[in-house]
């Protein structure tokens, strides 16, 4: 088994790196996740750092399990007054550990929201092998955060360049950092998948 929690380290730095040589118009790029800007939604990831499962169920609570309003609330607290001071604050952060430290689930969002921000920006970033691949297993058996396993439900998932494969159904193939991305509800990474599971897998992601 992989260290997770060494491989997140890393990821987060080379995040922080990559986002290093941003100019003032690129922090306001928006990304893949929802209406979240660059800076927005590394804020998001360095307010998860913060939060254990008993803080992340209050907060949640606070929030009358709203999850919008919860992250905006979170991601509020993390953000500097500056993209430059959001961006030294995300260099000192510890990993996400959610639901718990020994889970890909921290990982995965750390993979999902780097390429949520690093694709809008036209930055290449390969990720740790073995950590994404931990990624994939767990996103295909389990829902955290994302609804990844209900919505592969009865598709046979074959990654093309990692020994990955899961489900029974018709197939979805493709680089496994596609299929993580999609099971994280990105569709534009549709475009990179073949396989005749691939229409109703669309037709999942728009419903």
């Amino acid at each position: 088994m992989p260290d997770l929690t060494e491989i997140q380290k890393r990821e987060l730095a080379v995040l922080a790196d990559d986002l290093s040589a941003l100019d003032p118009s690129q922090w306001r790029t928006a990304t893949l996740c929802g209406d979240w800007d660059v800076e927005e939604t590394l804020a998001h990831l360095g307010a998860a750092s913060r939060l254990n499962l008993v803080g992340w169920i209050r907060s949640m609570a606070g929030a009358r399990f709203n999850a919008d309003l919860h992250n905006r609330r979170r991601l509020e607290e993390f953000r500097g007054a500056t993209p430059r001071e959001t961006l030294e604050r995300f260099r000192h952060i510890g990993t996400i550990a959610l639901p718990a430290k020994s889970s890909p689930a921290g990982l995965g969002e750390v993979i999902v929201h780097g390429e949520d921000i690093r694709r809008p920006l036209g930055l290449r970033h390969t990720p740790d092998a073995d950590g994404l691949l931990a990624v994939a297993r767990f996103f295909a058996a389990k829902d955290f955060a994302v609804n990844s396993k209900t919505l592969v439900k009865g598709l046979a998932l074959r990654a093309t360049d990692a020994d990955f494969e899961a489900g029974s159904g018709p197939e979805v193939r493709g680089p496994l950092l596609s299929l993580v991305m999609v099971m994280a509800g990105r569709d534009v990474f549709l475009a990179d998948l073949g396989g005749d599971g691939v229409p109703e897998l669309r037709r999942r992601l728009a419903s």
